[in-house]
């Protein structure tokens, strides 16, 4: 048995913070449960979101068989509902766990500072009792920062490794839960279609949206090697998956950006703007780094008396 369909989702609602890019300094008004400043929690919105999320993921066919996410807390938080809830359903250990894949996680352009990363797995597993503190991550992003191109394959060789390790599993579904600009990148590197404009609106990263993926076929580019990641700043290893040909063979999407499961409809999507770093001659601390990197997008919601109160 192989790989069949992949879920994706991206976190909700968080806690926003600010970044001087003058000195690389990330602050924020809200403590991180992690103690670093640009890892932030869900706002009590987005933990709603997360439990709706969780509700709509327990009713999929086929099941989700394995949980991938960026292990910023945002993420785990996002996604810790569903397993909770699936758990009960299976006796399979490897469905308990929730495994922290950095190739998978944030992007902050190229600004030239160090750029945040994640906790260290074992403060994740004692906030998250789920994390696996075992699993080793494909491939971490470079510190020094990262160009829309380097996100894109360092996006797909994160997938290859996934979808691999999944094949072997034998698992039929899987779901990953990430942040906005990697979850386009995971748009276009599972479908092989990279736009000539980077800003298209391609796929949409709504706030706990979900999106699906389902396989195509093993048949291109299997058996075709590619090369183990060599650690931190060493290049990222070359997959092929431009030109429609798409990683593991390629993939359709059945959904894109699907929200009709949340109360609150389409909310605070995401796009490039083509833009690499959000620094800016004579600029200051830049509220929501995120933002300066790309254009917010209002999608479709409910009536006003349907949206649930955020406060």
């Amino acid at each position: 048995m192989s790989l069949e369909v992949i879920y994706v989702t991206r976190h909700g609602f968080r806690s926003n913070w600010v970044v001087d890019h003058r000195t690389g300094e990330y602050t924020t008004s809200i403590p991180s449960p992690t103690g670093i400043p640009s890892d932030p929690a869900l706002a009590g919105y987005g933990v709603e979101q997360s439990h709706e999320l969780a509700a709509h993921l327990v009713s999929l066919t086929p099941p989700i068989q394995r949980f991938y996410t960026s292990p910023f807390y945002r993420c785990i938080q996002t996604i810790s509902p569903a397993i909770e809830a699936l758990a009960p359903t299976t006796s399979d250990p490897e469905s308990h766990k929730i495994r922290g894949e950095n190739g998978i996680g944030e992007w902050y352009g190229t600004a030239r500072f160090d750029h945040p990363s994640p906790a260290e797995p074992r403060l994740l597993k004692s906030l998250f009792g789920r994390y696996d503190e075992e699993y080793k991550p494909a491939i971490r992003p470079s510190v020094n920062g990262e160009s829309i191109t380097d996100l894109h394959n360092r996006t797909a060789y994160a997938l290859h490794r996934i979808i691999e390790q999944s094949d072997q599993e034998g698992v039929r579904a899987i779901v990953i839960c990430t942040h906005a600009a990697t979850l386009i990148a995971i748009g276009r590197a599972l479908t092989g279609r990279m736009p000539v404009e980077i800003e298209e609106e391609d796929f949409r990263p709504f706030t706990c949206g979900l999106s699906t993926f389902v396989r195509k076929g093993k048949t291109q580019g299997e058996g075709r090697e590619v090369e183990e990641w060599k650690g931190p700043e060493s290049e990222i290893p070359f997959v092929q998956w431009r030109e429609g040909e798409g990683v593991g063979g390629g993939w359709r999407v059945e959904r894109n950006g699907d929200c009709s499961f949340l109360s609150g409809g389409e909310e605070r999507g995401w796009r490039f703007s083509g833009d690499e770093s959000f620094t800016a001659p004579g600029q200051g601390a830049v509220f929501d780094a995120g933002s300066g990197l790309g254009v917010v997008i209002e999608g479709k919601k409910p009536s006003a008396a349907m949206n649930p109160s955020r406060l």
